[in-house]
């Protein structure tokens, strides 16, 4: 099933159905006002969502309204945690090569993971709003999965029971802000704010085949002001799958439903596939001419970030953003 959240009803929105072609929905809330109320009691209330999915498609729900992208918050609009890896270690042994810096053999045993921002998520449609261009402006296109209750130190076979839905962020970095926040040896803050959610989180049974291993066997498309800008493969390179993640995350705590788990930028060796984020583009750019040439995003930029099955389908909807000045208060 695939379920979203309107743009009403308080900070969380409200709990949507939507279709599997994504041109229609129908409230949720006779089951669970919000996402996060359904996902604090999923195995009671996932059944009953379901039944109303399969009545939707079918074309026997009542209350059924055509779906508009733009009335659509992200489907967690906040969550109690945002955890991010960097799993695609050709990114990180790219980045590092540039720079003149090894790969530490760690990198390949252990996730490299941040705490994120999760306070408040944009919308799919939202624009991201950001103060200066100075601060160098990026996107990061991601999958994410989504849990309900993890208990603290669970095995990665443990973990992959957990995961109940799979979205897409663009998790928005601000490049140059980033030096000067990891030199000072307590990780990000001001070069992370704000990421957007794709319009729909989906359980994995509507990904079939191209969910397996715990990873998601698809290409994620991104598009910056209409022109292809990369589709590197979701399964391909990926060092550590998503239920070792959930655990490297658990492993001294436990995770409140609803925490949202990402797969950091994804990227592949293959440079051909092109980039996830202008950083991983100005790194192959260095490593190949000795300095990078595309600058990052700029105000009235559009990004879009898209993941479709073999028959062409959306299985997700589109992140689709521009990039607007955020007045001074």
């Amino acid at each position: 099933m695939k379920l979203g959240s309107l743009k009403e009803g308080g900070r969380d929105g409200t709990l949507i159905v939507v279709s599997r072609d994504l041109t229609r929905a129908v409230r949720a809330t006779g089951i669970a006002a919000t996402l996060q109320v359904a996902l604090e009691d999923w195995s009671n209330l996932a059944p009953r969502l379901n039944a109303l999915s399969e009545s939707l498609n079918s074309g026997d729900a009542d209350g059924v309204f055509d779906l508009d992208f733009n009335v659509l918050a992200a489907p967690l609009p906040r969550a109690y945690e945002f955890v991010d890896g960097s799993a695609y270690l050709p990114h990180v042994e790219r980045v590092r090569r540039a720079r003149g810096a090894d790969v530490p053999e760690s990198f390949y045993t252990d996730p490299l993971m941040y705490q994120a921002t999760s306070a408040a998520f944009y919308g799919p449609r939202d624009a991201v709003r950001v103060v200066s261009e100075d601060y160098g402006i990026d996107l990061e296109a991601e999958i994410v999965v989504i849990t309900d209750d993890v208990p603290m130190a669970v095995t990665p076979a443990q973990a992959a029971a957990h995961i109940q839905l799979i979205g897409l962020v663009n998790d928005v970095s601000l490049r140059n802000l980033i030096p000067g926040e990891l030199n000072k040896g307590f990780g990000f803050l001001q070069s992370k704010p704000r990421s957007a959610l794709s319009p729909v989180f989906v359980t994995p049974d509507e990904l079939g085949a191209s969910w397996r291993d715990n990873k998601v066997h698809l290409p994620l498309l991104t598009h910056i002001n209409g022109e292809w800008f990369g589709a590197p493969e979701a399964g391909v390179d990926m060092q550590f799958d998503f239920s070792q993640l959930v655990a490297h995350a658990a492993k001294t705590r436990p995770l409140s439903a609803g925490t949202i788990v990402g797969s950091g930028t994804i990227a592949n060796e293959d440079t051909s596939k092109g980039a996830s984020c202008f950083a991983e583009k100005r790194t192959v750019e260095t490593l190949r001419d000795g300095k990078p040439s595309t600058p990052f995003m700029k105000f009235g930029d559009v990004v879009r970030i898209e993941m479709k099955n073999s028959d062409g389908s959306h299985i997700f909807g589109a992140i689709e953003q521009r990039i607007e000045q955020q007045p001074l208060p």
